[in-house]
């Protein structure tokens, strides 16, 4: 049964589905209740095949596992594998797009770099002599140190990490030993000390956890966020559309999904260049829109509309109306080609990785960029063809707001009420209170949390306190489509407060209304934005970032790569909300250093919190002690 917390639009096409005898993600996952209580107590351990082994939560079955590991032992072990499954994703998304810029600059690949003052920027920090140097000459060295760390056996400091990490952190981690040197030697030291046999020591295996975490920071998010913009562009300000009904009946509607621009990007460019053809097809344009991450990514940079997040990704195909959807990484679901099938839909698998049956794959590669996107945009239109004329469904429900808030373009709007100082106006409304704190939103949309509206309960709470809201991922979507990227949006949610700043520093940006109370900042990897933005006003005030009055949520935990981007902030030092728990809670020792030991290592610590109302007050009053603590 549909409850009234589901989205008008979804509700919709979630009714077309039950006529038409299809089953969605909502129906699996109830015929999957109960989940396995091992599973979720992170008690289940499958490193070895004398096992499954389980431990009883209760008490009167088996303690340990058959070869003695213990469960704070089995827990911790799975907890680092799950970290290192997101690190490598992450790592592995920056590697592609550090390749891609290499080939481009021995031209190699049609792609060229948009934001020198980007490059420059960066090679400065990296200690790169930049005065009077040519543009490729200087990414160029930048690639190669890039390359270096990913290569590097003499174990000094990874180069992105001792450019990009905020100086009294990195000084903490390397006392810690939480510094690292090659992201693959780590992550293959991690998989290797959690296989049967080694590793059995909890407390090891969650410092290895939280070096995972900065593995993921910088030479996953980081790494690919600083060589995103160089490529394709720095993020500004646009004015979008968001929600299912930016799809278009007479058009070519084509959804790019997953996570790596340097497929969607080239998509989009084709899209217009071969507009033509699908007018000669009978259609009004091609009507590019995002789902999930790389969504976020066009949207940023070209005022893509954000046609769906991620658990939507099968809705927005039972409209009927999608031509074409795309995907290259992370977060398909296998489904959705079958349902594709369904509608005369072009399923396109593209990454050589990502192979999923009654998909059609076009094979992807920088180098042959121009040529596999014409493919895309053609089968797209082809598909059209077969689709013009059937009936469609729509739903008539989107919403506008403003998106691409990059760190540069918060600065350059900061700029307008101080020119000097941007960051001071911040930092003063902070000490006053009229902003009471801040609070960073990331991750999936969750089943187990989208009929009680979680996010936009937290985020409406946390508002009305006086805490700014900056999203990324798939939160950002749910923002969007709630509303919250907008003017109207402080109007009718913020506490006096905020409204009053927002509205002030909107007015002298010369928006002639308030900034939106909730920040778009991007995708997955842009969470790497939140944290500049951070250490920035940390620097500014010389405190760590675990001492600024802040947090992190992923209110609806879904993805590994949730519990690597969560690793990285626990050892920045925040704290960092999640619901449901992570699979820990079968471990009291992994439990209770997560939750509280670690506050006097890093400074941060794990919050586990459902109900969005009570999640909301306790980063309030976590806000509230940090306030306390500098004397606010």
């Amino acid at each position: 049964m549909v409850t009234t917390l589901v989205p008008e639009s979804e509700a919709l096409l979630l009714e077309k589905a039950r006529a038409e005898g299809i089953t969605t993600g909502r129906e699996r996952w109830l015929a999957m209740s109960p989940q396995c209580g091992f599973g979720e107590l992170g008690t289940c351990c499958r490193m070895c095949y004398m096992g499954p082994c389980r431990i009883d939560p209760f008490g009167d079955g088996p303690q340990t596992g058959i070869c003695g590991a213990s469960p704070d032992t089995i827990v911790a072990r799975n907890l680092l594998r799950e970290c290192v499954g997101g690190a490598a994703s992450h790592v592995g998304h920056a590697r592609h797009v550090l390749l891609t810029l290499r080939d481009a600059l021995e031209g190699k690949a049609p792609y060229e770099i948009r934001d020198e003052g980007k490059l420059f920027a960066l090679a400065a920090r990296l200690g790169l002599e930049t005065d009077g140097r040519p543009a490729k000459e200087v990414a160029r060295e930048l690639v190669d140190l890039a390359l270096e760390d990913f290569g590097r056996q003499n174990g000094k400091l990874h180069n992105w990490m001792r450019a990009r990490a905020p100086a009294k952190e990195l000084a903490m981690w390397e006392e810690l030993g939480l510094a690292f040197s090659n992201p693959h030697n780590e992550i293959e030291t991690a998989m290797h000390r959690t296989s049967m046999g080694n590793d059995a020591d909890p407390a090891s295996l969650l410092m290895a956890t939280l070096r995972m975490g900065l593995v993921d920071g910088y030479a996953g998010l980081t790494l690919a966020t600083d060589l995103q913009d160089v490529l394709f562009g720095t993020p500004q300000v646009r004015r979008v559309e968001a929600n299912m009904g930016v799809l278009e009946e007479n058009s070519v509607n084509l959804a790019v999904h997953g996570h790596n621009p340097v497929l969607s990007e080239k998509v989009l460019e084709w899209a217009v260049k071969l507009e033509d053809e699908a007018k000669a097809a009978g259609a009004e344009r091609i009507n590019v829109v995002g789902v999930c991450c790389t969504g976020n990514e066009l949207t940023m940079r070209h005022g893509v509309p954000m046609a769906a997040h991620n658990l939507q990704s099968e809705l927005i195909l039972l409209t009927g109306a999608v031509d074409a959807m795309v995907v290259d990484v992370q977060c398909i679901w296998p489904q959705a080609a079958s349902l594709a099938g369904c509608y005369d839909t072009a399923f396109i698998t593209t990454d050589e990785m990502v192979r999923i049956p009654g998909a059609t794959h076009i094979e992807f590669e920088p180098r042959h960029a121009d040529e596999r996107a014409q493919a895309i945009v053609r089968a797209a239109i082809e598909a059209f063809k077969k689709r013009k004329g059937k009936p469609v469904h729509i739903p008539n429900v989107k919403s506008v707001g403003l998106a691409g808030l990059s760190v540069e373009t918060i600065v350059e709007i900061l700029s307008k009420v101080n020119p000097d100082d941007p960051l001071k106006p911040v930092i003063d409304n902070i000490v006053s209170g009229k902003i009471f704190g801040a609070a960073g939103f990331a991750g999936c949309p969750s089943l187990k949390f989208r009929d009680t509206a979680m996010t936009e309960r937290m985020v409406k709470a946390l508002l009305r306190e006086n805490v700014l809201v900056v999203t990324t991922g798939c939160t950002a979507h749910i923002c969007a489509q709630a509303g919250f990227l907008t003017s109207a949006a402080t109007e009718e949610y913020c506490g006096e407060g905020l409204k009053a700043v927002l509205t002030a520093v909107g007015e002298a940006a010369g928006l002639g209304a308030p900034l939106p109370p909730v920040w778009h900042m991007g995708s997955c990897v842009d969470n790497s934005r939140i944290v500049d933005l951070l250490a920035a006003l940390a620097a500014k005030l010389d405190v760590k970032i675990g001492q600024l009055p802040v947090a992190g949520s992923a209110p609806e935990l879904v993805q590994e790569k949730a519990i690597s981007i969560g690793s990285w902030l626990l050892a920045l030092g925040l704290m960092v909300h999640v619901a449901p728990a992570p699979r820990i809670l079968g471990s009291p020792v992994v439990t209770q250093v997560l939750t509280h030991d670690l506050e006097e290592i890093t400074g941060g610590r794990a919050y586990v919190e459902y109900n969005p109302e009570k999640a909301a007050a306790g980063i309030v009053a976590h806000i509230a002690k940090k306030r306390e603590a500098l004397g606010i």
